[in-house]
């Protein structure tokens, strides 16, 4: 049986190249970057070549990146931080259609004293602007937006909403764990004060991340104890993990316009195969901006887990949506606030591709999923008297 991976927005196989950078780091080079001894000294230079690695595809300074253990310790530390930084403002800004990682950090706070305003989408997973500009107050402390949406995969103007959340003086947090090595990013001219990123999104390994925090941000640090990180993320460095995020950079830096022309072919040859032999499917946001990998297509009248055990037994992996919320029986909060029908949204499969997916794996995709659909679709009484 063919396997095909198409859940790369959950997470990504790791690289070849990265790994064989970071396979010497767990045995022969094992010193704490700390230490002055030869051992730390060879350990702290490749981390230093990792640090300029991941600035250079962020367009950022190398004092301007922090590591971490992921995204989602990224995000906290950002939001969380700044409101401790900031104690007199007490306003915080997002939207219906974060991550988890950001959105419940945000309840949090709103049952702690903070007053949260989450921003409306409209039926193409667009904000409105003037809503955003409305809503900065004096006391908005931070403003946290994605820079494209893990779901749908659509792209917020992150230029423009930053220029507004600067004219207004607050911060601007951006989650950007998605879009790094899918489309070009640039922080040098930039109104983002803070960003966060993952490495198992872009073909490193999990349980690596990074913050960018911009000079003159004042932030204090989320974890306490040693010196690690300029003082701003304590604990010892995850060093392998490190240098394969730093080596995955590298890579992507040289991979965006593949991204951006190969693996954009490829999905709009699924979606286009769907359209043509499927009726009663929807591509949410498919007139929007969006990632080139990323395909959230609703199937009327059937029940998405189903597809989703069907196209498994037939060596597809794919999921309904964030990996984070896979499991859960509430429909997408993100297809909620883009206004799409439970008929609509319970049928969602989010197809997301990478540099290693090929034309044969969309063939196979839709070899398996039209046949599964009908089927699935002509089990349902609602289908047959839409009929």
């Amino acid at each position: 049986m063919k396997l095909v991976y198409a859940d790369n927005n959950a997470t990504t196989r790791v690289d070849d190249e990265v790994l064989e950078e970071m396979l010497p780091y767990f045995k022969e080079y094992y010193g704490n970057p700390s230490s002055i001894h030869t051992f730390g000294r060879q350990v702290a230079g490749k981390m230093d070549q990792a640090r300029e690695r991941v600035a250079t595809i962020l367009g950022a300074d190398t004092s301007e990146i922090v590591f971490t253990s992921c995204g989602t310790e990224s995000n906290n530390y950002a939001i969380h931080c700044s409101l401790e930084a900031h104690p007199d403002k007490k306003h915080v800004i997002t939207t219906k259609v974060e991550h988890p990682a950001v959105l419940n950090v945000c309840k949090y706070f709103g049952k702690n004293g903070y007053e949260v305003t989450e921003l409306d989408v409209d039926k193409g997973g667009m904000l409105d602007l003037d809503e955003l500009r409305d809503s900065i107050k004096d006391n908005t402390a931070i403003v946290s937006i994605m820079h494209a949406n893990n779901e749908t995969g659509v792209i917020f103007p992150i230029e423009e909403i930053g220029k507004i959340v600067k004219e207004k003086g607050a911060l601007f947090h951006c989650d950007a764990v998605q879009a790094i090595g899918k489309i070009p990013i640039n922080l040098k001219h930039s109104y983002i004060d803070l960003l966060s990123m993952s490495g198992h999104k872009l073909h490193a390994p999990k349980g690596v991340g990074v913050l960018f925090i911009r000079k003159g941000v004042r932030i204090d640090p989320l974890i306490i104890g040693g010196h690690q990180e300029d003082n701003r993320r304590s604990g010892t460095e995850n060093v392998p993990y490190i240098i394969g995020l730093g080596k995955a950079c590298e890579l992507a830096e040289g991979y965006v316009k593949a991204e951006q022309t190969e693996v954009r072919c490829l999905r709009d040859k699924l979606e286009k195969g769907i359209k043509d032999q499927l009726t009663h499917v929807v591509i949410n946001g498919e007139n929007s901006d969006r990632l080139p990998n990323t395909s959230s297509v609703s199937f009327e009248y059937v029940e998405g887990e189903a597809t989703l055990l069907l196209l498994d037994m037939a060596g597809i992996a794919t999921s309904s949506g964030s990996a984070c919320t896979t499991g859960s029986a509430e429909p997408s909060h993100v297809l909620q606030a883009m206004g799409v029908p439970p008929v609509t949204s319970r049928g969602t499969i989010r197809f997301s591709l990478s540099k290693y997916n090929t034309e044969e794996d969309v063939d196979y995709i839709l070899e398996k999923l039209v046949p599964i659909i009908k089927r699935l679709q002509s089990l349902s009484p609602l289908f047959e008297d839409s009929q």
